[in-house]
């Protein structure tokens, strides 16, 4: 199975650009793979023409099923955390389910059958806490957003493999925090792949995860990239024809490969 992952960025070209939905949608289906894990994912924003991207996306890479997990509700600016992550099956349209919440967060795509579906809140830091920031440097004071990740066990061809998408912690640390709590997590799973946007370098994500890098390849800033903080960690797996893509969308690129299982 191909799978794929990529920072959308609410299906805008720049962070203060405006969103182009179609031309996500085109986006999306030009990746061309199985499974794919989105992240920065907009239901019902204004700043994104009110679309449900999930659905966007799904209907784009003819999914047979997805999950869009909230992480806040609101807008920008107006965020508050959503309550209770959960992996909710949306629209086939594109248009948000009548009576929506203004939601952000995180989704999962398949058009391979699923066999189960998960939704694993990751540990938040409950309080403000000081990072440098900028150049020339200087402190200030965040607050992280709540994080989760999202996990499908997939049937594969060659036999099931479970999914996990996510979208880690920029705070330094806690994000390994984060990524620690979601391999104990799917430890029993059997072949796994852990996508997302993990805001890690490569050495750094292998080590915390204990999982081997299926690709290798910067992804951040997408117009001259000089980090890879985008990942697809694997275990239990063999993994040919990675590839790193430059959709004309966001500021990160996107990466696939194929895997199947070992043995």
């Amino acid at each position: 199975m191909r799978l794929g992952t990529w920072n959308v960025l609410h299906g805008a070209a720049t962070a203060t650009g405006p969103a182009d939905v179609e031309g996500f949608a085109d986006a999306v289906g030009g990746l061309d793979v199985d499974v794919l894990g989105l992240q920065e994912v907009d239901r019902a924003q204004p700043r994104s023409e009110g679309a449900d991207l999930a659905a966007v996306a799904a209907r784009a890479m003819g999914a047979v099923a997805h999950r869009f997990a909230p992480t806040l509700h609101g807008m920008p600016g107006d965020w508050v955390p959503a309550p209770d992550p959960v992996g909710e099956a949306t629209g086939e349209t594109g248009d948000p389910p009548p009576g929506s919440t203004p939601a952000y967060g995180i989704a999962l795509l398949s058009r391979l059958p699923v066999i189960d579906w998960r939704v694993l809140p990751l540990p938040r830091l409950p309080r403000r806490v000081p990072l440098l920031v900028g150049a020339p440097r200087h402190l200030v004071w965040v607050q992280d957003e709540p994080r989760t990740a999202v996990a499908a066990r997939v049937a594969g061809p060659h036999g099931p493999v479970t999914v996990v998408t996510t979208h880690l912690s920029f705070i330094p640390g806690w994000n390994l925090v984060q990524l620690r709590h979601l391999a104990r997590a799917v430890r029993g799973d059997g072949p796994v792949v852990v996508t997302g946007d993990l805001n890690l370098g490569a050495r750094r994500a292998r080590v915390a995860s204990g999982l081997h890098g299926l690709v290798t390849g910067q992804t951040f800033p997408a117009e001259a990239p000089r980090r890879q903080i985008d990942h697809l960690l694997g275990r239990g797996v063999v993994a040919s024809a990675p590839r790193v893509h430059h959709p004309p969308l966001s500021d990160h690129r996107a990466l696939s490969a194929t895997v199947v299982p070992e043995g």
